[in-house]
């Protein structure tokens, strides 16, 4: 009985330490424009998963019209550092219109 909980105890520990470092990231693209309307569509490829993301190439006006092309569920944020009051979680495929600003996002 005791070999079979250590094969398992094994198992489980070469399973957890082969698991690569990809894989605390999302499938996906994740676009928002950036700058004065119409702004100049950007984004974040196959972003880390589960650490707050401040967006780039945005300066010192909040992203808008977010799009969730990637396999997890994004949190958006008004504020820097996933931080404050103001907030949207979208769904895998949800785009959102120009009306909605932020300047960071977690991934799920």
């Amino acid at each position: 009985m005791r070999a079979r909980h250590l094969t398992a105890v094994v198992a489980a520990v070469a399973l957890a330490v082969g698991i690569p470092a990809s894989a605390n990231a999302t499938t996906g693209d994740f676009l928002y424009k950036a700058g004065p309307l119409p702004g100049v569509l950007t984004g974040l490829a196959d972003p880390e998963s589960g650490v707050c993301i401040d967006l780039p190439d945005i300066g010192d006006h909040p992203g808008y019209a977010p799009e969730n092309l990637t396999t997890s569920t994004a949190t958006v944020f008004l504020d820097a550092g996933c931080e404050g009051d103001v907030f949207r979680v979208m769904n895998p495929g949800k785009r959102l219109g120009d009306r909605l600003k932020l300047r960071s996002v977690v991934f799920s």
